[in-house]
């Protein structure tokens, strides 16, 4: 079974599905758990073109492998693993059975849950590629990743600010932000997920309902006479977007989710600050190399701590109670955990 938008604005609908067949490089995963993301949503609601119709929705999956094809050689039936889905109707979480290449699914470790894992791969991988893709004239700041030369060092010391660091990409942000060197981490958040952020990796969380002008003067504040070459907009309204380029500086780089709507006035060529628009294309060829690079490593990242999978909430109902969830997050009713269905308990 699978959750399908039949045409462009149409309502969910449960359907059955054939069981897709993986190709020599595929495995076919039981899927256990899948996660909510805004794009489904918008998808629905906006009658989004760029996806196939009909469409089957969900982009974070994890689940056991069922079957493996003649060319895997790191996963076995059996293992249980995780992975960003993919709007190719095979592919997709929304569904009790997906198909996957081997080498942008990882394994889970032992200290983490299937919820858990549903919660990572998009959020993980939509700041992954914004950092630490090499291909040249890609979307991507270009840093050197964690676990490459300097990627621990070349950053130490030197402030980050993260705008919504509470949202499930916001926290990828703030995590790899430390696991990069950055220090101090300064973040935008509901007050009430402090506590969390700072376990994570944030050392300065900003109430993000406070005026933006005070918001821009306690960043300066804190990150005192150091300048704030880093922002990573999460969350990349007109007004976030606003705010991040005002702190950043000079020959800074600014890290959007969403389309540019920074004013032209608000902009001076002298500054050559830096904006990059990120979209998490797991299967971009230009993007191949960061997600097999990030996916060889999180599994380790997450077995020794390093890498902390964000709260969830179960949604009851598998595929059924799907739609519901997408409405809440529509209206803006879910802050600091990731919404998380099971499609095995589809009714």
């Amino acid at each position: 079974m699978a959750l399908i938008l039949p045409v462009p604005k149409a309502d969910w609908i449960i359907s059955e599905i054939s069981v897709p067949n993986p190709g020599p490089k595929d495995v076919l995963v039981k899927i256990i758990a899948a996660g909510l993301n805004p794009a489904d949503w918008k998808i629905q609601a906006y009658g989004l073109d760029f996806v196939p119709y009909p469409y089957t929705g969900g982009w974070d999956a994890a689940g056991i492998v069922e079957e493996v094809g003649a060319e895997v050689s790191n996963l076995n039936k059996g293992d249980k693993v995780f992975y960003q889905a993919w709007h190719d109707p095979r592919k997709s979480a929304f569904q009790q059975y997906g198909i996957v290449p081997a080498e942008i699914a990882a394994k889970i470790p032992e200290n983490i849950t299937f919820d858990q894992a549903a919660s990572i791969p998009v959020g993980l991988n939509t700041v992954a590629i914004a950092l630490y893709n090499h291909t040249p004239n890609t979307k991507s700041v270009d840093y050197p990743a964690p676990w490459e030369q300097g990627g621990t060092t070349r950053f130490a010391e030197k402030p980050a600010f993260i705008l919504g660091g509470s949202s499930t990409v916001g926290q990828y942000a703030i995590q790899l932000a430390r696991l990069s060197g950055f220090s101090p981490i300064i973040t935008t958040s509901s007050i009430r997920h402090e506590e969390f952020l700072k376990s994570i990796g944030a050392t300065h969380v900003i109430d993000r309902t406070l005026p933006f002008t005070t918001i821009r003067a306690e960043v300066a504040k804190l990150a005192g006479d150091k300048p704030i070459d880093y922002v990573y907009d999460s969350i990349s309204t007109a007004e976030t977007q606003q705010l991040g380029y005002e702190v950043l500086a000079p020959g800074g780089d600014l890290v959007l989710v969403h389309s540019e709507e920074i004013p032209a006035e608000k902009k001076k060529t002298s500054d050559n600050k830096k904006i990059l628009v990120v979209f998490a294309n797991v299967q971009a060829p230009e993007n191949r190399d960061v997600v097999v690079g990030i996916w060889s490593h999180v599994t380790e990242l997450l077995a020794t701590g390093k890498l902390v999978p964000g709260r969830v909430e179960a949604l009851p109902n598998g595929l059924a109670g799907i739609p519901d969830g997408l409405v809440r997050l529509q209206k803006e009713q879910v802050s600091g955990q990731k919404l998380i269905a099971h499609p095995q308990e589809t009714p």
